[in-house]
């Protein structure tokens, strides 16, 4: 079994990975960065300019391995011993193919970070970590943005 970490790139996504190795006991990890290719994001995003989404799509696919690559780095800096990284193509929505690659693998655990609210309530009821958590069939671990220091 393994323990699936969310990754993105973004300051929550590497609190969640530093609360892995932290916290959880030592199992091998995958971290999995979820990227659009041109198909999903022309049926998401119709009126788009197709010729700009079809030049980048190589870009994007090369970014999310980058990041995958990254953070499988931060993993094991933090004490991770056996880490693995995936840059994995989104078929339908992000949160999907995150439960989908847990199911792959027959996860132990997801590891995922929140999105961090404002003072204001957010508009976006769908997150990526909501939808995760309402839809594993396996355990979930949404980790909070670090406190920001004054």
């Amino acid at each position: 079994m393994s323990i699936l970490i969310a990754y993105d790139g973004s300051a929550d996504s590497r609190a969640a990975i530093e609360f892995a190795a932290k916290h959880l006991a030592a199992e091998p990890v995958v971290v999995v960065t979820v990227w659009e290719p041109l198909l999903v994001q022309l049926r998401r995003y119709p009126l788009a300019d197709v010729a700009a989404i079809k030049d980048g799509a190589d870009e994007w696919r090369e970014l999310a391995e980058a990041h995958a690559k990254e953070g499988a780095e931060l993993a094991r800096a933090s004490g991770i011993a056996e880490v693995t990284y995936r840059a994995v193509a989104d078929r339908e929505s992000i949160w999907k193919t995150i439960v989908d690659v847990a199911d792959e693998l027959d996860a132990s655990l997801i590891v995922t970070g929140s999105r961090g609210l404002s003072e204001t309530r957010s508009v976006l009821l769908g997150s990526v970590s909501n939808h995760v958590l309402h839809h594993a069939r396996r355990p979930t671990l949404i980790v909070p943005p670090r406190p920001k220091t004054p």
